[in-house]
């Protein structure tokens, strides 16, 4: 297992750009637009072309996990072998890493899986492989969800997705198990305290994230504080709170988000992947539910050893997963 961090958090985010987006038009500005809007805000990307981003290009989109952001595949973009992958693009939610976090921002799976959309359409992208992390699952399983009625309704407009990769992920409303610790507690007035306390005290943020890590990987003090880091950027330990509310959210959308509906429903053009940890405290039964309810498909079902953030534990061995899917 690979704990090193050669790149911190800072050097991760200059790699990227901040841009403009108008979550009610739902699209990325140009230059030239008027930015100075309340509904503008602006949202940290990281696009790697290599000079391959040609119109018939396949990209690579990296959706980002709860709570490291973007920042949680610094890691894994560090093990792809040289030009692997490109072109590509990692994404950031409103409220997460260098993006913007506005006070009163309706955070939804509905509004990132917009702002993918919009990027994509800014980038040109006609077609992509989707990797997502964590709570991103539900945007990819809105965003195919999308993609069937366009397909439905004989529309050519719109990206694409060609492949998933679903790593550590929502996948059916009735198999999550969040601890009550963990999630739970996040969404309630003293979760909102202890972000507020998070942002403030390094021992108080590490204190609620340690549970991210096996205990067998022991996180080391540097990596724990680029995290800090890239968590509480601009004031960012608050989404921690604020972004806790994805299960429920999964409930309220059970059908449309139940990845078995939607395998069926795509199957013959999206090629679909999933990848578990096997001491995952979160998400363990996401993929017992996956086996029995998909197993006998054929869908491509692996566990890697670990706790949740595989992207942190197991960098090496994600990074080749990728690579041969990609």
């Amino acid at each position: 297992m690979n704990k090193s961090v050669t790149l911190t958090a800072q050097q991760w985010f200059d790699l990227g750009e901040r841009i403009p987006y108008d979550r009610r038009a739902r699209k990325i500005l140009r230059p030239g637009d008027t930015t100075d809007l309340p509904d503008v805000d602006h949202v940290f990307q990281r696009v790697v072309t290599g000079g391959s981003a040609n119109e018939d290009a396949v990209w690579t989109t990296f959706l980002p996990g709860f709570p490291d952001g973007s920042f949680g595949w610094a890691k894994v973009d560090q093990s792809f072998a040289a030009g692997a992958l490109v072109p590509k693009i990692f994404v950031e939610y409103v409220g997460q890493g260098d993006s913007d976090k506005p006070a009163n921002y309706p955070h939804s799976t509905m509004e990132r899986a917009d702002l993918v959309e919009a990027l994509w359409l800014a980038q040109g992208i006609k077609s992509t492989f989707v990797v997502t992390f964590d709570f991103s699952s539900l945007v990819v399983l809105e965003l195919l969800r999308r993609q069937h009625e366009r397909l439905n309704s004989a529309s050519k407009t719109g990206t694409r997705i060609k492949k998933v990769l679903i790593i550590n992920g929502g996948l059916f409303a009735d198999a999550h198990s969040h601890p009550w610790l963990t999630t739970p507690l996040l969404k309630s007035p003293m979760g909102r305290m202890g972000t507020w306390v998070a942002q403030r005290s390094r021992f108080a943020f590490n204190e609620m994230v340690k549970v991210l890590w096996s205990k067998e990987y022991k996180v080391t003090s540097e990596e724990l504080g680029q995290y800090y880091e890239a968590i509480t950027r601009r004031n960012g330990a608050a989404f921690m709170s604020k972004g806790a509310w994805f299960v429920d959210e999964h409930k309220a959308n059970a059908d449309r988000w139940d990845l078995r509906r939607v395998y069926f429903a795509l199957r013959e053009s999206v090629s679909f992947h999933i990848v578990g940890s096997e001491g995952d405290p979160f998400e363990p039964n996401q993929i017992v539910a996956a086996r029995e309810r998909l197993g006998a498909y054929g869908i491509d079902i692996r566990m890697l050893p670990g706790g949740h953030l595989t992207t942190s534990e197991q960098p090496e061995a994600l990074a080749q997963i990728i690579q041969e899917l990609g």
